[in-house]
């Protein structure tokens, strides 16, 4: 029987399961499968937005897309790094599914900014 919700290191084993480390909890809950679907769904929307940099009409545009590609690329790999125990812990919030509406607002804020780009250029 699938438990989803119902891992057990959420209580009192590891600090700031909502925020940190939450792809600690997905991973428990869904498994290899969800793990590898949450990374390829990531790995598309970063092959998805260096495609609209190199497509940009312009070059602010390009750079536009590029530094909003990199720092959700950026985000994605420290946390991964964080949970997995490859880094120190350094409070880095995965993007899209971490516990707070600041960082979620400017995150699709942000993605607004890159389909208004890519919407605006070349179709090849």
């Amino acid at each position: 029987m699938w438990d989803y919700g119902e891992s057990k290191q959420k209580f009192l084993y590891i600090s700031e399961p909502q925020n940190d480390f939450i792809f600690s909890i997905v991973a428990e809950e869904l498994g290899f499968i969800g793990c590898f679907v949450i990374i390829a769904l990531f790995a598309v929307l970063i092959w998805r937005g260096i495609l609209t940099a190199m497509r940009a009409p312009d070059t602010f545009g390009g750079l536009l897309a590029v530094g909003i590609t990199t720092l959700i690329g950026v985000q994605v790999i420290i946390n991964i790094a964080v949970v997995t125990g490859l880094m120190p812990v350094t409070g880095m919030s995965l993007p899209f599914f971490s516990y707070g509406g600041t960082a979620l607002l400017i995150l699709l804020a942000s993605m607004g900014i890159l389909l208004n780009v890519s919407r605006a250029s070349k179709k090849v």
